[in-house]
């Protein structure tokens, strides 16, 4: 395999082709704006999370993996 260093990043898409046929469509790739990334704590206050939220479920979850349900 030839590796080839490019920078589409800097120019418009192009095309890569083998023996006149297309192959490849290559285009640089968008980044989110700074302001629209997502940050943690964006919900804060909106959520509740119960304080037994690690054993919820508990018993039916033993319960399909003993074979009683």
């Amino acid at each position: 395999m030839k590796t080839v260093n490019i920078q589409a990043g800097h120019g418009g898409p192009f095309i890569s082709a083998k023996a006149g046929k297309s192959l490849v469509k290559v285009m640089p790739l968008n980044a989110p704006a700074a302001q629209r990334r997502r940050r943690l704590g964006f919900m804060e206050g909106q959520i509740r999370v119960p304080n037994d939220f690690d054993q919820m479920g508990a018993r039916e979850i033993e319960d399909l993996f003993s074979g009683r349900k």
